[in-house]
């Protein structure tokens, strides 16, 4: 587990020394894999300045903890000390306080000491003889002028911070060129009073065009009542505030900077990524989080063996960054910022905000589209398949129809004479027989019979198979034919009725109605057990309406798909040819009434005949 220990030393201002472990709990280690070979083991101390409340201390230490647990090769315990240096220099004698770290982390086996701000810094560079000898020191959290540009032997290593208020009042000034009063905002301790002197002399050149003022000797009240009334074209440079005049202390970038941002009614320029979401602009800033991170590698470094004289100390350079939140405050436009800059806090716009939304919706609209447009192809093709499949029905009945009327032709114009021919010839053998030969006689009668009544068959199959009646007489008189004849062959009465048919109806619609009414008393004798039918043809609707029913069994029209044969689907496939309709209207023990209608005027080249 994590222990956190907090020691109370000599000094009633050091407030606690905290042992930071490599094993945070959000960073723990499952114990499923505690059988491996356990990695080596290091101690690392970082000294602070100021406790791990100030943003910078915290942002330091938590980097470092974090970057070393992307690795496993090596078990890293951090150790904190704040020393509370920034505050009270110089309360305590140095030699008390090196003394002190002597005894509590001599024999500890520390294998680097990381300095974090420019007085750790200062206070470690001081001490050559006594205190961590032979220790690989880092440096970090500090520029060079802020520690006073101290001599470093060859135990420090690290980087260092590019400090460049100019920088930033320049970009203040491409923001906002109508700036005629610069502001410096810094409180009263020593680190603050350091800033205010290093900013001084670097913008000497700016003072003959702006109007510089310091507020720095001030009570937080003061300052912020003061700052609620500063002239028009005016920008605020903020260095820090860690004690105002009053002796009051302050979490620098989290309670100072947020009151100062907020009480002013000028723009507040900065130099450090860390106030940055804190109420500044942005600026040419310090870049104390990308800091930490080269020292992590430079701390892994050492750790792996390298030595501290081997890494030179480097400086990282500065960058413009800025706020969006407060740009949009402040009404600058993005587009007016120095080439390069980094916005943060960028709100999402709504298109950022609901982009998936929509490209999921846009997807779904594709594929609705897709869907859509496959299932009119579909439809397109099983139209162009039913009108195929009707093309190709139409054809099988005109093919048989033409069948039919050449077979019936056939029947009636040859064997029909030829079986005449025959009969006579029997008559004549018959009387030419001497009438001694009676038996001969009475046999060439019975062949005579025979042959007339074949004959007669063949002609009523020849009128079947294509009645000349419709194309001589017309529809009516061919379908009272048809009803007569199938009364006097099948014994069944067909009562026939007509009105108002037309002398003239079309052949294809004559013969659709006539083969209907032929298939509906052929299904009446085979199914009905009907003695009785009717037949009625009648104008309807600009069409033929035929109707045949019975008083027959009936059936149950559920089951018609299940049992309907070539019959009735050929009645539907005609009326579907000639555009008409056709109908079954049936159940059990009431009969059944088939209705067919087609239109008189139809005259479809395909058309079945």
């Amino acid at each position: 587990m994590c222990s956190t220990r907090i020691s109370t030393g000599a000094s009633r201002r050091r407030k606690c020394v905290t042992l930071v472990s490599a094993l945070l709990p959000q960073f723990l280690i499952p114990s499923q894999i505690s059988a491996q070979p356990t990695p080596p083991q290091k101690t690392v101390l970082i000294v602070n300045e100021v406790g791990l409340s100030h943003a910078l201390t915290d942002l330091i230490t938590m980097e470092l903890v974090r970057e070393f647990q992307k690795t496993r090769d090596v078990h890293v315990e951090f150790y904190s000390e704040n020393l509370d240096l920034l505050y009270s220099p110089g309360t305590r004698p140095h030699a008390e306080i090196k003394d002190w770290l002597g005894k509590k982390y001599g024999d500890l086996g520390l294998d680097a000491v990381v300095a974090v701000g420019p007085d750790s810094i200062h206070f470690l560079s001081n001490d050559t003889q006594t205190t961590f000898l032979d220790m690989p020191i880092v440096i970090c959290g500090s520029s060079v002028q802020h520690a006073g540009n101290p001599r470093l032997d060859s135990r420090f290593t690290g980087t260092w911070m590019n400090l460049e208020p100019k920088k930033t009042i320049e970009a203040a000034l491409r923001l906002f060129p109508a700036t005629r009063h610069v502001v410096i905002v810094a409180g009263s301790s020593a680190f603050d009073r350091m800033g205010v002197s290093i900013i001084k002399e670097d913008v000497a050149a700016l003072a003959s065009e702006l109007n510089f003022s310091y507020m720095t000797d001030l009570g937080m009240n003061q300052l912020l009542q003061r700052l609620r009334q500063l002239p028009e074209q005016t920008i605020v440079l903020y260095v820090s505030f860690f004690e105002d005049a009053e002796g009051q202390r302050f979490v620098n970038a989290t309670s100072a900077l947020p009151m100062v941002a907020e009480a002013s009614n000028a723009p507040v320029f900065g130099m450090s990524d860390i106030y940055l979401g804190n109420g500044i602009v942005g600026g040419d800033v310090m870049t104390f989080q990308e800091q930490s991170k080269v020292s992590a590698q430079i701390i892994s470094d050492l750790l792996k063996g390298r030595k501290a004289r081997d890494i030179p100390i480097q400086t990282l350079p500065s960058r413009y960054m800025f706020d969006s939140k407060a740009l949009r405050r402040w009404h600058i436009p993005e587009n007016r910022l120095p080439p390069g800059s980094l916005v943060l806090f960028r709100e999402p716009s709504l298109w950022e905000r609901s982009k998936w939304i929509w490209i999921t919706s846009l997807l779904i609209i594709a594929g609705l589209i897709a869907i859509a447009g496959y299932l009119m192809y579909s439809r397109k093709q099983l139209t162009v398949a039913r009108n195929r499949q009707m093309q190709l029905s139409g054809m099988l009945i005109n093919a048989g129809e033409d069948e039919r009327r050449r077979l019936a032709s056939e029947l009636h114009d040859d064997f029909s004479q030829r079986i005449a021919i025959l009969a006579l010839g029997l008559e004549n053998a018959e009387e030419a027989a001497p009438t001694s030969l009676e038996g001969l006689r009475k046999q060439l009668r019975a062949l005579i019979n025979s042959t007339t009544q074949l004959g007669d068959d063949l002609h009523t199959l020849s009128h079947r198979l294509h009645s000349s009646t419709i194309e001589s007489l017309g529809l009516g008189p061919a379908v009272s034919a048809l009803c007569k004849e199938f009364t006097f062959t099948q014994g069944i009465r067909v009562d026939f009725t007509s009105d108002e048919i037309p002398r003239t109806v079309h052949p294809d619609a004559a013969l659709c109605i006539f083969r209907v009414a032929q298939e509906s008393l052929r299904n009446l004798k085979k199914y009905s057990g009907a003695k009785e039918a009717e037949i009625d043809i009648q104008m309807a609707e600009d069409g033929l309406q035929l109707s045949v029913r019975d008083q027959g069994r009936g059936f149950d029209l559920s089951n018609l798909r299940h049992s309907e044969g070539i019959g009735i689907r050929s009645m539907e496939e005609r009326a579907r040819q000639l555009s008409g309709k056709f109908e079954i209207h049936s159940a059990p023990g009431k009969g059944t009434t088939v209705e067919f209608w087609v239109p008189i005027k139809h005259s479809a080249r395909n058309a079945p005949r």
